[in-house]
């Protein structure tokens, strides 16, 4: 498996000059490969084992004592939060905004990410019906294992047609924003989400704009739910 900076750089927690410092001064195995640096993550463990460092997360931290995600959506959610009252036309800032809550990431990485979610293509909107959209970034990325978020945004106006017709012509008011910490994770919360909003009364109470507690209380029980 192989590593980029940016990658590299998240894991240890240093910024990406950390690491071209590592390169010239001591060591640091890396690939050549069309003008980028890529890092073997097996050569990259040995490397800083001798050195006594410890990756803090992303690909090269310890594996957590349990791999069970639940918890992850309400987590997810109070890290990204509930939004009220966005301005369609202000909503790309507002997810630039959400970004920078991102967890265990390096400052430049939530850069990247704050720059992508305002560019023009830099999201796929994925309306689901009943006002609702699960909008996320176009491009999977590859974060590290517990860098995600969720954020809930109430639109004053509905989102322009021109973004992405909605299956059921209902305008979306409603959105569900969210970065998952890899592809795999990525299918795995749009499933989970899409179960919550299909059981349970978390679409109901999202619709109707109740309070966080109560929206946050839902997501807890339909996690639960969900659990086996």
């Amino acid at each position: 498996m192989y590593l980029n900076v940016i990658q590299l750089a998240e894991s240890f927690g240093v910024a990406e000059s950390a690491v071209d410092g590592w390169i010239r001064n001591d060591g640091l195995p890396c690939v050549h490969d069309r003008g980028r640096l890529l890092f073997d993550r097996a050569q990259v463990v040995a490397w800083a084992a001798q050195r006594g460092f410890a990756a803090k997360a992303g690909f090269l931290a310890p594996a957590a004592a349990s791999s069970n995600p639940g918890g992850r959506l309400e987590r997810w959610l109070r890290a990204g939060g509930i939004w009220r009252d966005v301005p369609a036309a202000g909503l790309r800032e507002v997810l630039a905004r959400i970004v920078t809550a991102l967890p265990v990431v390096a400052p430049a990485v939530r850069t990247m990410l704050a720059q992508r979610v305002q560019a023009a293509d830099g999201i796929t909107w994925a309306a689901v019906g009943g006002g609702l959209a699960l909008p996320h970034l176009r491009s999977h990325v590859a974060l590290g294992r517990d860098a995600g978020i969720l954020a809930l945004v109430f639109l004053r106006e509905a989102l322009p047609v021109e973004v992405e017709p909605p299956p059921d012509g209902v305008p979306i008011t409603k959105l569900f924003f969210f970065i998952a910490p890899s592809p795999r994770a990525h299918l795995e919360l749009l499933a989970q989400l899409s179960t919550a909003l299909t059981r349970g009364g978390l679409k109901d109470l999202v619709l109707s704009g109740a309070t966080d507690a109560e929206i946050l209380a839902a997501v807890t029980a339909a996690e639960k739910e969900a659990a086996p």
